[in-house]
């Protein structure tokens, strides 16, 4: 009864030990893969358009980088609660990350068991003694592809003692007479280990143990398929679960994804029968034993297939219906973070694009900013002035936000150089974008002891106030859109302005000081004059730095895995120009 039980023991640990190491296998492959890839990820989400066979495209590809359909769903669901992707878009992503996951599968099937292990020591060295970063990405590739298949020897191994026990068989047996048990079984499964292809691997090992020497199975593949169904719908509970305390459409995301997985599973289970001869005839040829797994692989990319096929058509309807299962208006927030999710952190490019978006944003509000000072000063209109406090506020608390976030990402990933260099670049933005908001609360200030003091200014001065601020915002207009954008010549056109700018601030001083030696200006209206052009010329200077942030983003991108340029001083991480004066303001957060 002891041996018994210790039997017992040892194959449960032995199931668990072997699923923990094909989980963790799966897991650093597709972080190997994201390495291997690049600040190609970021830009992932240009490719989209309204075509909606370009979102599965993106979808199967993102789903094949990462290795997991329900990272990917989680992935849209922060996205479309961002707003950065329609619903309609979102579905086509969904059905591209249920192909997507099925390559786990069919890599499973491969029989290279016996290799697992020089496979695995292979990708170590290169992981571990090559100095070029691209070698050490692959290698940790191979090294994940050894891990991911000594995990499936391992539950292999453990799982052979079931092919003998009367108990499993008696299970076995219930579950091919009870199609909807299996149903459950694969559903509650999936839910329960969170990875519809690790649970499939399971299915696709326990199914693949001999049960006699004719090379009969444990489960035979239409005992399989009703499981395998069942995992399908399964994989949807981690993508709900990410959509609680989400946007609408982000929890129409969500729910689409089940739909898509129920109505396929439940139309499935009605043709089993000849689904299994469809997969017997596409699959190749030989003893059950040897060719259940590949069977059970080729069942779950065809499941997909067919259903995505289905539905393809039908997006506008799916929308319709997951709008009726989830009724309401989107709520639009205008104050605290919008593009930023806790749950891209683990993926490094698309977290700092989400990054990028939030910082726009911040960008915009400071651009407000100085529209704002800008009235208050020149027409003396203090309500003008309020709004800059209160945008002060809002700038602050994105720039704490932004500065959290990245510095959550930092603790939480795993970066190549190049992101960590793009991440400190983002910081100093955020800092950047700050200092926009500090100045342009000065100018406010200043506006309101001209009032409080009725400082009289001269037509010619006004008129090269609103000349200075035009100039001015027309530079961080440029800069916005570049960094919104990664545009290139936008960025280099706001580096063009600078000399421009600064010439015109010794030009305003010089006129300015000309005219108050011919009595022509107030000697304290002088002060408030040489302060506001002060000002602006800052702003300006600010705008450099992200502008030249924005261009060594773009060479580093160029350059990705050789290394970045923005350690030449020349790029705003390290440009101190914009900072030898900014003592009179606030300090920026620590990091």
């Amino acid at each position: 009864m002891l041996s018994e039980n210790m039997d017992t023991m040892g194959m449960i640990f032995g199931l668990a030990g072997g699923l923990a190491l094909f989980i963790y296998g799966m897991n650093l492959m597709g972080e190997g893969l994201q390495k291997a890839a690049g600040e190609k990820m970021r830009r992932i989400l240009e490719v989209l358009t309204k075509n909606p066979l370009m979102a599965i495209l993106v979808g199967t590809l993102v789903t094949s980088i990462i290795q997991s359909s329900s990272a990917t769903t989680v992935m849209v669901v922060g996205f479309v609660s961002a707003g950065l992707m329609t619903l309609p878009q979102a579905i086509g992503v969904i059905f591209g990350a249920n192909i997507g996951t099925t390559v786990t599968a069919q890599i499973v099937a491969f029989d290279i068991g016996d290799y697992a292990y020089p496979i695995a020591a292979i990708g170590f060295l290169l992981m571990f003694l090559s100095k070029r970063k691209s070698i050490r990405y692959f290698g940790q590739i191979i090294f994940a592809f050894g891990v991911l298949f000594i995990g499936l020897n391992t539950m292999g191994d453990a799982m052979k003692p079931l092919g003998q026990s009367k108990v499993f068989s008696d299970i076995v047996l219930r579950l091919g007479k009870s199609p909807i048990l299996g149903l459950l079984v694969g559903a509650i499964g999936t839910g329960i280990i969170q990875s519809s292809s690790a649970f499939i691997a399971v299915l696709q090992n326990l199914a693949s143990t001999p049960v006699d020497n004719a090379g009969n199975t444990l489960i035979n593949l239409q005992t399989a398929l009703p499981i395998l169904f069942g995992s399908n719908i399964g994989t949807t509970v981690t993508a709900l679960l990410a959509s609680i305390g989400a946007s609408i459409n982000a929890k129409r995301a969500a729910v689409a994804h089940t739909v898509f997985n129920v109505f396929g599973s439940v139309v499935f289970m009605f043709f089993i029968p000849s689904f299994s001869k469809l997969v017997q005839l596409i699959s190749p040829a030989g003893p059950e034993a040897k060719m259940i797994s590949r069977q059970i692989a080729n069942a779950h990319t065809g499941f997909n297939l067919i259903n995505t096929i289905i539905w393809l058509p039908l997006i506008p309807v799916l929308a319709k219906i997951v709008k009726i299962l989830v009724p309401g208006k989107e709520k639009h927030i205008e104050k605290g973070v919008l593009y930023l999710d806790k749950r891209m952190l683990r993926n490094p490019p698309i977290a700092m694009n989400l990054a990028t978006k939030e910082l726009t944003r911040m960008a915009v509000t400071a651009q407000q900013m100085m529209q704002s000072a800008k009235k208050s000063y020149i027409f003396s209109d203090m309500d003008e002035a309020k709004k800059v406090h209160e945008y002060e506020e809002t700038v602050d608390k994105l720039q704490c936000e932004i500065i959290s976030y990245l510095s959550m990402m930092l603790s939480m990933s795993a970066l190549t150089s190049r992101q960590s260099v793009r991440l400190t670049g983002l910081m100093h933005v955020a800092n950047d974008i700050e200092r926009i908001g500090d100045y342009c609360q000065n100018i406010a200030e200043s506006a309101e002891i001209k009032e409080d003091e009725n400082l009289p200014f001269s037509d010619e001065a006004i008129k090269e106030i609103k000349n200075a601020f035009e100039e001015v915002n027309a530079m961080v207009d440029d800069t916005i859109h570049a960094l919104n954008e990664g545009n290139i010549e936008l960025a280099r056109k706001a580096l063009s302005k600078e000399k421009d700018i600064d010439e015109l601030e010794k030009s305003l001083r010089s006129r300015h000081l000309e005219r108050l030696s011919k009595g022509l200006c107030n000697p304290l209206s002088a002060i408030s004059f040489v302060e506001l052009v002060h000002n602006l010329e800052r702003i300006a200077d600010h705008c450099t730095n992200i502008a030249e942030a924005v261009i060594e983003d773009y060479k580093g991108s160029l350059d990705d895995g050789k290394g970045s340029s923005i350690d030449d001083n020349k790029g705003s991480i390290n440009d101190n120009k914009a900072s030898a004066d900014d003592n009179d303001n606030e300090d920026t957060p620590s990091l």
